[in-house]
Order: structure tokens, then sequence, then C-alpha cells
């Protein structure tokens, strides 16, 4: 008595102090941290170490009067309970968080509800909660959940056999990460896929996806998972007949599941059974579908495939005539197959009505919007379009009419430089002289008030000698330069040319070197070759940009048209 009780006390103080040096060690992290340290402990750890954990987290948030993680306090906790009491803790769940503000909740609730019920295998309230858990998430506008929420209504499908339709859903999350940030929901959907496209025989397929995920740096930190892959890897193998391989993984994905009471272990005795009936060993077939049905009595946890499996265990009794076994067997069967049924018509009666028919009006409401509004876009589309022609047309009407009004002035200039250049000649020929304005007379032509007489007449003759021998062809011209080389101030000059010349410096500097390049233009082949660039500079600019702008401000017309027209008159 007194060594058990000896015993009992040693096994009570060593609790003791690992819950409390647990917890110790807990306290310096944050929610965060507990949660990845919470999910770190797979299901081959003793539930202790997350027991701990999950009580810390809500004891943290109680006392720090946090709401949200009060609620994920629950949630951490359920996972380590009886179907009864995470029952109550999910309900604790609905009950802190009822009008919080966000878009959380209530859909996670009851998605977090619905995932409890799938796990226990009662479908029927699994769905309804799911379809609960869609709504308010697609009412709160919670992208996030409403993928969970179609996610776990993919494995109802999958469950009912609509394995193309669940791969859809399965497919799209898979590839579409940005919904799911999570990874562990991001490799269920990869696990998930492979389940469908394994009962869809898309083998290579399978295969491909089974070995992304072997190399997954998640999946080989994992034992569950890792021990995940190995099953299904054994299923490939038994699909392309490597009997051998798929039941060396399936016995060691078997080993795991068994290890930890998981349900994949009941999934993983069918395979193996599966394997040795295709090999002709109806013995190991037997113990394997046994094993099953002795699991099936302790949780009533059922899959579709046990009709098969009981159906497999009925012929083989009745053949070896052994009916007290074959009468067992045929009770099981209908037990296992009244809750099938049960499920099935459930399912088949209410995923369409509740999910599909719901999914397909708002795909049809969507269509008509998309419909609406490529409508919308095109008309606006066509108006914008219709708009930027009008104003093309605008716009080259304009270009054609200023090209044309250009032309004109232009065929005006070459008339006149011609008529002018003939009169010249003529006059050269008959000995008439060019009219002259005399200094003096055009000194008295004009009023000077501030500029004294002489030095009117000064200047006058050497911007004379300036125009006749072409200084103005000199690059850098200013008002102060020429003022110094012809040895008078900037003044005067400015008020000479200002009077005398009826304009300010830079338009008389302009107008003499435009005046220029017309005359030359017509006249020198050569110079008519030169690109404007070339032609600018010959004539003191510093750039065609300058050239340009004070030719079409001289002329009204532009240096190309000019030269364009120019080689048309001498064509015709």
């Amino acid at each position: 008595m007194m060594k058990h009780t000896f015993l009992f006390l040693f096994t009570f103080l060593y609790s003791f102090f690992f819950t409390q040096n647990k917890i110790d060690s807990l306290k310096s992290l944050s929610y965060k941290e507990l949660k990845e340290k919470f999910n770190s402990y797979d299901e081959t750890n003793k539930k202790r170490e997350a027991k701990i954990i999950s009580n810390y987290y809500l004891t943290k948030a109680k006392k720090e009067k946090n709401t949200l993680e009060i609620a994920e306090g629950y949630n951490l906790i359920h996972f380590n309970e009886d179907f009864p009491l995470a029952l109550k803790y999910i309900d604790s769940i609905a009950v802190v968080t009822k009008g919080i503000k966000g878009n959380l909740y209530p859909a996670r609730t009851y998605i977090i509800k619905g995932n409890l019920y799938y796990k226990y295998d009662n479908l029927k309230a699994a769905l309804d909660n799911y379809i609960l858990g869609l709504e308010h998430a697609k009412k709160q506008h919670n992208i996030k959940q409403i993928a969970y929420s179609n996610m776990n209504i993919a494995y109802l499908n999958s469950y009912m056999g609509k394995n193309a339709e669940a791969a859809k859903t399965f497919r799209y999350y898979l590839y579409n990460s940005q919904n799911i940030t999570d990874e562990y929901q991001h490799d269920q959907m990869r696990v998930s896929l492979i389940y469908c496209y394994l009962k869809m025989n898309k083998i290579d397929s399978a295969n491909l996806l089974i070995q992304e995920g072997l190399k997954s740096p998640f999946v080989n930190k994992n034992k569950y998972n890792t021990h995940q892959y190995l099953y299904l890897s054994g299923q490939f193998n038994l699909k392309v007949k490597n009997y051998k391989t798929a039941i060396a993984e399936l016995l060691k994905a078997y080993n795991y599941f068994a290890g930890i009471n998981d349900n994949n272990q009941n999934y993983t005795l069918y395979s193996l059974g599966k394997c040795y009936d295709e090999l002709n060993d109806k013995e190991k077939t037997i113990e394997y579908f046994i094993k099953i049905d002795s699991n099936i009595k302790k949780t009533n946890i059922t899959f579709p495939e046990l009709r098969e499996v009981y159906t497999y265990l009925i012929d083989y009794y009745k053949e070896n005539d052994d009916k007290e076994k074959q009468l067992y067997f045929i009770d099981r069967f209908l037990k296992v197959d009244k809750k099938l049924d049960t499920q099935f018509e459930y399912l088949s009666t209410e995923l369409p009505k509740k999910y599909d028919t719901p999914n397909l009006l708002q795909e049809k409401e969507d269509i008509i919007s998309d419909l609406k509004l490529r409508k919308k876009i095109l008309h606006i589309s066509i108006s914008i379009l219709v708009l930027i022609l009008l104003l093309i047309l605008i716009l080259y009407y304009k270009a054609k009419r200023t090209a044309t009004k250009h032309r004109r002035v232009a065929q005006e200039l070459i008339q006149n430089i011609e008529k002018r250049n003939f009169e010249a000649s003529a006059d050269i020929k008959n000995g008439i002289p060019k009219p002259q304005i005399t200094e003096k007379a055009e000194a008295e032509g004009k009023v000077i008030k501030t500029v004294p007489e002489d030095v009117t007449l000064f200047i006058l003759k050497e911007l004379e000698i300036f125009e006749n021998k072409q200084l103005f062809l000199k690059n850098g011209i200013t008002l102060v330069s020429l003022a110094k080389n012809i040895k008078t101030n900037t003044t005067y000059l400015s008020e000479t040319i200002n009077h005398h010349k009826e304009k300010n410096f830079t338009s008389y500097l302009n107008d003499l070197r435009i005046n220029y390049a017309l005359e030359q233009l017509v006249k020198d082949k050569k110079f008519r070759s030169y690109k404007l660039p070339a032609i600018a500079e010959e004539i003191g600019y510093n750039n065609v940009q300058a050239f340009s702008v004070a030719f079409k401000k001289k002329t009204g017309t532009t240096p190309s048209i000019y030269i364009k027209e120019i080689e048309k008159s001498l064509t015709h």
C-alpha cells in the first residue's frame, strides 16, 4: 500500500513541477509564438504539452481581456478534448464573440463547429454549419472564410464521390494561395487534390503532386503530414500494381496512424486489404478488413468503402460455410449501410439545395452583372473612340488647312523673291541704279531726341555695312557685341534700330537672317540640299528650333514647306 502511495505521490509531484516549468517557459512568448508552439506538437506527442499551452493561452487572454484571443484560446483547447467537451468550448467561442466588431465571427465559429462534426462523422450537422459559415462569410465579405467554407464543402463532395467537382475547388485554392496563407491548409489542398485524382484515375497528375509534397520543407518537418503522403504514395502504387512497394508504404503509414489513434488508420487498412486481395492472399485481406470492423465498432466513424469491406467479409465466410460470422457481418453491414444511406440521402438532397443551387444563382447574377458591365464598358469605349476619331478628323482638317495656307504663303514668297530678283537683274542690265535713301533724308524722316544726329547717321552707316557684308550670319551676335564692334553704346544702337528699322534688335537680326535664307534657298541648290540644322547653323542660329520659330514668325510658313515648294516650282 505504501509503495502505491509513494508512486502516486511521485507521479503527482513530477506532473506538478513539469507543468509549472512548462508554464514558466511560456510567459515570454507572444500569442503568435504560443500558437506556433501549439501547432508544433503533432499527434505523436502526449496531449499534455499541447493542453498546457492552450490553457496558458486562454488564461493569458482572459487576464489581458483580449476577446479575440480568448476565442482563439477556446479554439485551441477544443482540439484535444472529446466531442461533448469540445462542442462546449466551441459554444464558448460563440458567446465571447457575440456582437464583436469585424468580419471574422460568427462565420469562423460555424466553420470550426462544422469541422468538429465532420471529424466525428456527423456529416449532416457538418454541412449545415459549413453552409451557415459560408452565408455569414459572404455577408461580411471575408474572402478567407469563404475559401475555408468552400474547401470544407468540397470534402463532403469528395465523400459523396463527386471527385471531379471537389477537385475543381481544391485545385483553385491550391494555385490561388493568396486566399490561403496558412501552410497547413495549403498542404491539405494538395493532399485532397491527390486523393481526388487517384479516385478519378488521373494517376500521373496524382504522382506529380505526391512527389511535390514529399519534397516540401513543411511536410518533412511534420510526421503527420509525411505519413499522409506515404499513405497516398501507397495508394498510387496500388493503382499501378506495384503491390510490394504499396504494402511497405502503407504499413509505415498504418503503424503511425494506429499509434496516434487517427481515423486514417482505417483508410490505410482498407488499402492494405486491397493490395493483398490483388495478390490473392485472402487471409491477409480478411485480417485487415476485420481490424477495420473492430475500429468502426469503437468509434462508429464510417466511410463509403465500408460497403465493399463488409460485402467481402460476408462472401468470404459464406464460401467457408461459417454461418455465425456470416450472420455477424451481415448485421454489421446493415447497421453501417443504414448510417451511410442516411448521410448520403441527406447530403445528396441538401448539398445541391443549400450549396449548388445558391452558387448557380449567384453565378447567374455574376454573369448578368458582368454582361451589363461589359455592355456599359463597350458603349463608353465606342463613345471615346468616336470622340477620338472626331478629334483626329478635326486635327487632320486643321493640319491640312494649315499646310495649305503654309504652301500658299511659301508660293507667294517664292514668286515675290523671283520677281524681285528678275527686276533687280533687269535694272542692272539697263544701267538703272537702285534707288537709295540717303542717310540724311532717312535721318530727316525720323525724330530722335535722345540720340545726336551725327551719332544716328554714323550708326546707320555702320548698320548698312553690317547688312551688305552679311555680318549678321555670324553666330552669337548680341546687342552688346554689335554696339562694341561699331564703337557705340547699346542705348544709342537700340534706339536707332527701333526708330529707323521700326523693330527691336532681336526682330531686326532675325529678319536679316530669314530674308537671307529666303533668297539663298531660292538661288542656291547646294544650300537648299542642306538639312535644317545645317541651314540654321549657316545663318547664325544656335539650334534648329530657334531658326524654325523665327522663320515661321517672319514668313507665316515653315522652312521645310518653303523648300518643298521651291523644289516643286523648279520641276514645273
